[in-house]
């Protein structure tokens, strides 16, 4: 079964939004849809959307699992944001968790390697 990924996560003030995932991302929006939403590609089928959704913002929780927790982190570092915690879940999973300024949760995590 093919799995496609289109992940969304409403915000309060567009602009700020913007300038903020560009920063967490590392690069502008692939492309913009209409005047208050853009879209990130992650990878091939696997996007995040920022959208233009006062009554809904803050509430969106999303991670995403790379290979390299640190150097990711290090590299976002250098765009001036930092996680606003690090930790190992029960699962095994280490997890960086960054929070837009309206409180949605974006972490990127990796599990560990015996």
């Amino acid at each position: 079964m093919a799995v496609d990924l289109y992940a969304g996560i409403p915000v309060s003030d567009y602009v700020r939004a913007l300038d903020w995932y560009q920063r967490l991302f590392g690069s502008p929006p692939a492309f913009a849809a209409g005047g208050t939403e853009a879209v990130w590609e992650l990878g091939e089928h696997r996007s995040m959307a920022v959208e233009l959704r006062p009554d809904h913002a803050g509430h969106a929780v999303h991670t995403v699992v790379v290979d390299d927790l640190d150097t990711l982190v290090a590299r976002i570092a250098a765009r001036r944001l930092e996680p606003t915690t690090r930790e190992t879940c029960p699962n095994g999973v280490l997890k960086a968790t960054y929070h837009d300024p309206d409180g949605n949760e974006i972490g990127f995590g990796t599990p560990l390697r015996p």
